[in-house]
């Protein structure tokens, strides 16, 4: 196959001419459970776009490192899709900061087994944050395929925009990702912030940075009877539900959505008898330091009685959470699209959220942003929403307005596009007389 081939596969979507693409995900594997340790919105957007692009026709391998014996040396995650656990340093006690000591052992591990196969067995390697962007640099020129690359998150990003005691994230990343930034044939971006942050905070060349939005699962996250999803969450019919999702750590801020859910009583102490304050989310980054992050606040602010702590759930019982709660809180301090809030959305339920990142994009004109973290500012801005939604024609109209946002956000959609930007590179490297990296 040639690049130029837009032929469509099983499905009738294009394929770019593709036939198999390699995955990189070193740091965490796509089949953890997103919303703790390091999985979530990247792993949610690796499953997505692997199973889709095999649905049509291109072969995806995905390598990540192992953590577990029991994993096996190669899963089918779907038809067309295997992820391969590949050995880089011990199996177990490795947190996401260790990993860079192990880039030289993945890396080999993984070109061991691409040599296996003949020349261009892969169309090229999409990279998955900067670890796997160093590993992928090397695999693309030992190879001769593009890179393609994603961020997912940026350090310099992140440092700029701090929670009050989190720790930031080191120069040695800073170094590597301008490094993956300067070397990748192609840079998605979730947004238009994002690639204009590339541009500027990273030199990145405009001609390589491309613009994807990713998606949202639009056959699990649907609207359906709030009733019903309460009962089968084991909420009360009555309840006002304030929900959270997402890994806890400073980033995050669920300790945000907490105060001011205790501000918005101090308001309205009437509704403590009905308000569930839900945290759905496991310990993950500097969060592993403070593991009583959450309940420190609960206790500060005398919040026991209303505050329902619980791990990550699967997708489908993710749905009914969203469908349970009056409001999906997402006060983090950077995000770089912000699925939570569309797959809310695609549920009809109201989101606020904080004005920082790609939340902008994703919540656009069927939610609230906020300015800041101040939790003041926050009950103000849930307080408002609640007090619309106790119109009966309100909430259905919002509910309308979000689900009819999060339709513009389709994963089928995305991998369109990313079979345009593999198209490209693919093309762009086998051009007579391309510039050498």
């Amino acid at each position: 196959m040639t690049s130029a081939d837009t032929s469509g596969g099983p499905t009738g979507r294009p394929t770019g001419g593709l036939s198999r693409v390699a995955m990189l995900t070193v740091h965490t594997s796509p089949l953890e459970m997103p919303g703790t340790g390091d999985a979530g919105g990247l792993n949610v957007y690796v499953v997505e776009t692997a199973t889709r692009l095999a649905a049509r026709g291109v072969a995806v391998d995905i390598f990540t490192r192992a953590t577990s014996g029991a994993q096996g040396e190669a899963v089918e995650l779907a038809p067309g899709v295997v992820v391969h656990h590949v050995v880089a340093g011990p199996l177990e006690g490795l947190g996401k900061e260790d990993l860079p000591g192990q880039l030289c052992a993945f890396t080999a591990s993984t070109s061991h087994h691409v040599a296996q196969h003949p020349e261009h067995h892969h169309d090229l390697i999409h990279a998955h944050y900067w670890l796997s962007g160093q590993v992928g640099w090397l695999a693309s020129d030992r190879f001769d395929v593009p890179l393609v690359h994603t961020m997912h998150t940026m350090a310099k990003v992140k440092n700029q925009a701090l929670a009050d005691g989190d720790d930031p994230e080191p120069r040695g990343r800073e170094i590597g990702e301008e490094q993956v930034v300067a070397v990748a044939d192609a840079l998605v971006a979730n947004t238009q912030e994002e690639a204009r942050q590339l541009v500027e905070l990273y030199d990145a060349d405009p001609a390589t940075v491309h613009v994807v939005p990713p998606g949202v699962a639009l056959e699990t996250f649907r609207p359906g009877p709030q009733e019903e999803a309460r009962a089968r969450v084991g909420l009360a019919p009555e309840a006002v539900v304030l929900l959270f999702v997402g890994r806890i750590q400073p980033l995050k801020a669920p300790d945000v959505l907490l105060r001011a859910a205790a501000e918005l009583l101090r308001r309205r102490p009437e509704l403590r008898e009905r308000l569930v304050v839900a945290v759905l989310g496991g310990l993950s980054g500097s969060g592993l330091t403070r593991p009583d992050l959450v309940q420190d606040v609960v206790d500060q602010e005398g919040l026991g009685d209303v505050v329902r702590l619980g791990p990550p759930v699967s997708r489908e019982e993710l749905a009914d959470w969203y469908r349970a709660a009056d409001v999906v809180a997402v006060p983090s301090y950077n995000e770089s699209f912000g699925l939570v809030a569309v797959e809310a959305l695609a549920c009809g339920t109201p989101v606020v959220a904080a004005d920082v990142g790609g939340l902008p994009v994703a919540v656009g004109e069927a939610g609230v942003l906020v300015e800041g973290h101040d939790p003041g500012r926050w009950a103000d801005a849930l307080d408002g929403v609640l007090h619309t939604l106790e119109v009966p024609a309100e909430r259905e109209a919002w509910s309308c307005r979000a689900v009819a946002h999060a339709s513009r956000f389709s994963w089928e959609v995305t991998v369109d596009r990313l079979v345009e930007v593999y198209a490209g590179a693919v093309a762009a490297r086998r051009a007579p007389g391309r510039r050498s990296r």
